[in-house]
């Protein structure tokens, strides 16, 4: 049988790439999106499932997994990549855009990664991957909503991967650490590849349990540490 994944918050960037990716490892996809008409190009591309979900709504996310129990069936691997932020002083933000913002980025993981789990752990196997940022370690100025959405997701990783390991389902945070974009043919490498990003994410995925990885940090070796 067919490996499936699922990728939540499907877009056209790091999302196609690992899209692309999962489905030429023989994958079958599943795409989820607040705008499922967004991804119907790449749904038709590699034939995948195309679902809507917004994650900061807890009913929708439970029927999200609801639909893929009734035909998809169970995912062997969820990607978790939707964020949200709010810019500005801190004085200056919408409290009401920064609660969004959170629900999104932290609160919308915990639901996408509560339903997995129901489904995995009966299995006894299974990954969910988590899309972080340099948010979740430093926090920038004008950035608060972000560094709190994305510090919040880097907790809820850790502990979820210390709960969830020993029942056999891998967790791993990703922390993309620079801007993703295409090389612009400069040759100076200096903007994470999202294809190259989707490498690690199925490098981690296929590490044997002995080696787990919790969490990778990545960026462009021009990128300030």
């Amino acid at each position: 049988m067919s490996e499936r994944a699922l990728i939540v918050g499907a877009g056209a960037g790091l999302s196609a790439s690992l899209a692309r990716l999962f489905k030429a490892e023989g994958m079958e996809i599943a795409l989820a999106s607040r705008a499922p008409d967004k991804t119907e190009a790449l749904a038709g591309e590699i034939d995948a499932v195309s679902l809507p979900c917004d994650v900061a709504d807890i009913d929708s996310v439970q029927a999200l997994f609801e639909a893929l129990d009734a035909g998809f069936g169970t995912p062997d691997l969820v990607v978790f990549n939707p964020s949200a932020r709010v810019r500005g002083p801190v004085t200056a933000l919408d409290p009401a855009a920064v609660q969004q913002a959170l629900m999104v980025t932290c609160f919308g993981g915990f639901l996408v990664a509560q339903e997995a789990a129901k489904r995995m752990i009966p299995r006894g196997s299974g990954a969910i991957l988590f899309t972080g940022a340099s948010a979740a370690v430093k926090g920038y100025p004008n950035s608060s909503s972000f560094a709190m959405g994305k510090f919040g997701l880097r907790g809820l990783c850790q502990s979820l991967a210390r709960e969830l390991h020993p029942q056999n389902i891998h967790i791993g945070h990703f922390i993309i650490d620079g801007g993703i974009g295409r090389d612009d043919g400069n040759g100076a490498d200096d903007r994470l590849s999202p294809d190259a990003i989707a490498e690690s994410y199925l490098h981690l995925y296929r590490q044997h349990r002995s080696a787990w990885t919790w969490e990778v940090e990545l960026r462009p070796w021009v990128e300030r540490f």
